[in-house]
């Protein structure tokens, strides 16, 4: 059975069209992950042929990479003005555990998992990982040392108590994409991992009812 032929594309300003192939791109990887970005997916998305995509889009690499820095990026300007208004540096960082951790997430998971992974052939996918891993860091390690400042937290070395708690998080997001051990309680776990870390007592980061 033969396919019906592609309707000839609408004519669109250069502008209207990278703008739909970004957001086509942007909206296969968040259904299928970032392996499914690729000229024919995305060609397919907006019907219409692959040789268009790549006169916009002539560096599959970089559509990756983009692709990748805007889904990540737009969840942490997320999460940013969500625990943001919180007033106390613990509500923040109990907020911030509660909501990357109870499991509605896992579409964009699946975006960091496969970019290391992608990003061991692709550069400029690595380049983006590690400048949007450092983002991430910077804002956790803000709401930990403004915890120390308001003299919640006790710790010496914000930067290491982020870096382990963003290790933390990943893995046992990543551990749930495959359903080991039980992840409804991921947050409880890495909650006392952290207690423990900034001289918490047990409870300290539970999550708030209606917070």
């Amino acid at each position: 059975m033969s396919r019906p032929p592609r309707k000839k594309a609408a004519r669109k300003s250069p502008a209207e069209r990278s703008a739909e192939i970004t957001d086509a791109a942007r909206a296969v990887a968040l259904e299928h992950g970032l392996y499914a970005v690729t000229l024919r997916s995305v060609a397919a998305r907006i019907d219409v042929a692959p040789a268009l995509v790549a006169h916009y889009e002539p560096n599959m690499d970089a559509l990756v990479a983009n692709t990748f820095g805007a889904i990540v990026a737009a969840e942490l300007a997320e999460l940013e003005d969500l625990v943001g208004p919180l007033p106390m540096p613990s509500a923040r960082l109990a907020n911030l555990l509660d909501t990357l951790l109870d499991g509605t997430r896992d579409d964009v998971t699946v975006i960091w998992v496969e970019a290391w992974a992608l990003g061991r052939r692709n550069e400029a996918l690595a380049q983006r990982v590690r400048e949007e891993m450092d983002d991430w860091r910077r804002f956790v390690q803000g709401i930990v040392q403004a915890g120390v400042e308001a003299g919640e937290f006790e710790t010496d070395d914000a930067a290491s108590v982020a870096w382990q708690l963003l290790g933390m998080i990943d893995g046992l997001n990543a551990h749930a994409l495959v359903r080991w051990e039980d992840a409804t309680d991921r947050g409880s776990r890495i909650g006392h991992a952290v207690e423990g870390m900034l001289g918490l007592g047990r409870g300290a980061l539970a999550p708030i009812p209606g917070g």
